[in-house]
């Protein structure tokens, strides 16, 4: 199974970002995905996650009305739409595979991808 996360970079606050995740090796259909971030000398934390269908999704609430998740299942791939960035955003984000559900937490999730440094200058 292997997850290529993509898209991050450096950008100013109040910017945008389209991160991709590019899923392998595994039924893509059948996992939720979810999307987690990690800034320096911080717990990994949930950002955003998507049931299989894509009908249902979650946010966390310093990312609600900013962040967008959503997928498509024939290219296997997952999305997050990052608008308005603020500083506090800058993190290494992680894509991760869920089987069959579409949890909150960082051990809900079976496999994970190598992450992308996002990067938000004030």
């Amino acid at each position: 199974v292997q997850l290529q996360a993509s898209g991050g970079g450096l950008v100013q606050a109040g910017g945008s970002l389209r991160l991709s995740c590019a899923a392998s090796g595994l039924t893509f259909s059948n996992y939720g995905m979810g999307w987690f971030r990690q800034a320096p000398g911080k717990e990994r934390e949930f950002v955003a996650a998507i049931k299989w269908t894509g009908a249902i999704t979650y946010y966390a609430d310093f990312v609600k009305g900013r962040f967008t998740i959503s997928r498509d299942n024939a290219k296997n791939t997952v999305y997050l739409q990052m608008n308005s960035l603020k500083p506090e955003d800058t993190a290494v984000y992680y894509c991760a595979a869920d089987l069959l559900g579409i949890g909150l937490r960082p051990n809900d999730y079976e496999y994970w991808g190598q992450g992308t440094q996002v990067t938000v200058s004030s």
